[in-house]
């Protein structure tokens, strides 16, 4: 009886790996690669100091200015009527178109009037000189000119007289001092300029500005 030949175990496949080491092969493909840490921040550096223009340094760090106290109490001790410009303007914003700010106005209201009444006095005295006795045509004239001059001159300072006239009735109602058409005050500095002024600057600016579009 013929014996049959004893079972092998088939070949390894050539190229075959172990199982431990597929198995870890498997377990390396299916893990995702690990996320790259994020990139350092940058360096946090201090910013420079910021330095302000020369012009605005010089406005904030230089010290005001302190008031005269003579000029801010000068108020409190003389009438208006004797008050200087100088002594007017430092009085405190409170005591705008006061007593004695009225009394102060009125005062050179009427000194102004009074001046110009002068004036033409003297005017009316000049214009009676006849000029029919001076020979010379050219002379005459000149002396017609002169005349006429006056005239123009005279008719501007009776309407001045006029506008004072309103301004001391303002002062006696208590309207002198504020505008008009917004009822803001003109300022002193205007008034002293222009005692007889009635509107600030800003309304006569824009009533100028209409003249010039619109005509008169």
């Amino acid at each position: 009886m013929s014996k049959t030949p004893a079972s092998r175990p088939p070949p390894a496949a050539t190229g075959a790996k172990p199982a431990a080491v597929q198995a870890r092969v498997r377990e390396t493909r299916k893990a995702p690669a690990a996320a790259a840490p994020p990139p350092p921040p940058p360096p946090v550096t201090a910013a420079p100091p910021r330095r302000l223009p020369e012009r605005v340094t010089m406005d904030v760090l230089k010290p005001a200015a302190k008031p005269d106290p003579k000029l801010a109490n000068a108020w409190k001790t003389k009438p208006g009527r004797e008050l200087t410009e100088a002594e007017l303007l430092a009085m405190p914003e409170s005591e705008y178109m006061s007593d004695q700010q009225y009394d102060f106005f009125r005062t050179r209201l009427v000194a102004l009037k009074d001046d110009l009444l002068s004036n033409a006095g003297e005017t009316t005295e000049h214009l009676r000189e006849d000029t029919s006795i001076v020979p010379d045509p050219a002379d005459r004239a000149t002396i017609e000119e002169e005349h006429a001059l006056e005239l123009r001159t005279r008719d501007r300072e009776r309407k001045l007289l006029k506008k004072i006239a309103q301004s001391l009735a303002r002062i006696e109602s208590r309207e002198y001092g504020y505008c008009d058409e917004t009822g803001e005050p003109i300022g002193l500095r205007r008034l002293l300029a222009r005692p007889t002024a009635t509107l600030s600057l800003e309304a006569q600016q824009r009533r100028e500005l209409k003249q010039k579009m619109f005509g008169d």
